[in-house]
């Protein structure tokens, strides 16, 4: 395995070494000027993306893009103090440039010396033949048609469609003055289908809708239960649903949430918690309760970046280091932080291969991959009949959270009502207000059906977005505060 995943990381590394004429003795060139004025660590970051736009709005074709982008971040740690610059000429004196200005940036008070470039072995976890990169815009056009074609013919009260379909590849290399050397071919494609229905019977009754779905995958992921008329059709129900709901009740009751992409509401109300940085500046509400009851018992939250083929998926994180399976809460305990080198180094944790950046002119942080609440023991029919008056809801729109307390504030974009155990009437304009912290402690059932999302999560922090996972069982709240309209 381990000569394997050697094998492919050469090949990833001979994009960087034959198209752009990269050598490791530049790099080590590099990685010396950026320590020249004294620092702790230094590393570069190559990325090269070759990315395809295509957008569908009421049956014509408004966008057909590609692009190509290439350069190089220098990052150089000296404590907590960053110095960064990048470029997107890598020709040897404009990396040798950005290396000095990376390096008078930090000005640290000690210089450590550049080790011996060595090979980080990583997995393979989505395929690099036949992705969707390689296929013609003919083909990627072809997908949007079908999900326009199929949304329109749903329902006559359909009366928007846009459809949209974006793919990369990202090529990514990675060398550290620790002796860090990685690098991967990352893909990644996802398909997108917005509706807006109008009922002419009932005046101003408008509603929207939206469905997606992609991953690290090929083309012939879109196929299937993955075809655009799937999320078409989706797009389209949840929108003529919403046509017939009702105003949403408001007041503090159960709540039970869907499985699948309700997991957003744990990615932002825990996750972003979780992350070292937070914690280490000591602005997460979760900080210095480590080994602590933070959910109630039966709740076990991971991030694991090491699922094949899922959008938030990585061989390796923007550090060079193989991503892995970290166990946030365990069983309603608080286990652990997402680290990045960083954060590792000065708060003396493990480094949980979570550094992520956007793109080479940012600098890492630590972010989360595919992170979702394990499975329980209850059957979710019975979770869903314990609720004698509540709100079911099974996707979500828009959210917020302040990291600082854990408040979050969530709009639901498909919720029920419960009425004596039975799901009755769709309701409309139903937000979910809690503390996230708190919320978890309300936990008194999960299912047995966890599921991820389609595959549509991009995840904003600090000016940046990286594509995440999220998913989730069934679960019951006993107490959240439901904001509506109804009383």
């Amino acid at each position: 395995m381990a000569t394997d995943s050697l094998a492919e990381a050469a090949d990833h590394k001979r994009y960087f070494l034959t198209h752009l004429g990269l050598t490791e003795r530049l790099m080590e060139r590099c990685l010396g000027e950026a320590l020249s004025a004294g620092g702790e660590f230094a590393d570069l970051y190559f990325e090269a993306v070759l990315s395809t736009s295509l957008s569908m709005d009421e049956g014509i074709l408004k966008t057909a893009a590609q692009g190509i982008s290439v350069g190089c971040g220098i990052r150089v740690l000296s404590g907590e103090r960053t110095g960064f610059a990048y470029t997107d000429d890598l020709s040897p004196e404009r990396l040798l440039h950005a290396a000095r200005v990376a390096a008078l940036i930090a000005n640290g008070p000690q210089t450590q010396r550049v080790q011996g470039l060595c090979e980080v072995p990583s997995p393979s976890l989505y395929p690099i033949a036949g992705v969707t990169a390689d296929a013609e815009i003919a083909d990627k056009l072809q997908l949007i048609e079908r999900a326009n074609q199929a949304a329109r013919s749903f329902d006559p009260r359909i009366t928007q469609v846009r459809v949209s379909f974006n793919d990369e590849l990202r090529r990514i290399l990675i060398a550290a003055s620790d002796g860090t050397y990685a690098s991967d071919t990352q893909p990644l494609a996802r398909l997108n289908v917005a509706v807006i229905a109008k009922d002419s019977a009932a005046a101003g009754n408008t509603t929207s809708g939206s469905s997606g779905g992609g991953g690290r995958v090929a083309l012939e992921f879109f196929t299937g239960l993955h075809g655009p008329e799937h999320f078409a059709r989706e797009a389209a129900r949840t929108a003529i649903l919403q046509l017939d709901a009702v105003p949403a009740p408001a007041g503090e009751m159960p709540v039970v949430l869907g499985p699948g992409w309700p997991g957003v509401l744990l990615h932002e109300a825990v996750g972003h918690g979780l992350e070292a940085d937070f914690n280490r500046k000591k602005t997460s509400a979760f900080a210095g309760l480590i080994g602590q009851r933070v959910a109630a018992p039966g709740v076990t939250v991971v991030d694991n970046g090491r699922i094949p083929g899922r959008r938030g998926s990585l061989n390796v994180d923007d550090e060079g280091n193989p991503t892995q399976e970290t166990v946030l809460i365990e069983d309603g305990i608080l286990r652990g932080y997402l680290s990045d080198k960083l954060s590792a180094r000065l708060m003396k944790i493990p480094n949980t291969g979570s550094g992520r950046r956007e793109s080479y002119q940012a600098i890492p942080m630590p972010r989360m991959t595919n992170t979702y609440m394990l499975n329980g023991q209850d059957d979710p029919a019975e979770i869903l009949r314990s609720v004698k008056r509540g709100l079911y809801a099974v996707n979500f729109g828009g959210g917020q959270v302040d990291i600082t307390n854990g408040k979050f504030v969530f709009s639901a974009s498909e919720a029920y009502l419960i009425e004596d155990g039975v799901v009755t009437a769709p309701v409309k304009g139903a937000t979910l207000i809690g503390n996230g912290p708190e919320a978890l402690q309300y936990v008194s059932m999960v299912g047995n059906d966890l599921a991820l999302d389609e595959g549509i999560g991009t995840c904003g922090k600090a000016g940046q977005s990286v594509p995440v996972g999220v998913g989730m069982p069934t679960v019951r709240l006993d107490r959240m505060t439901v904001g509506g309209t109804s009383h």
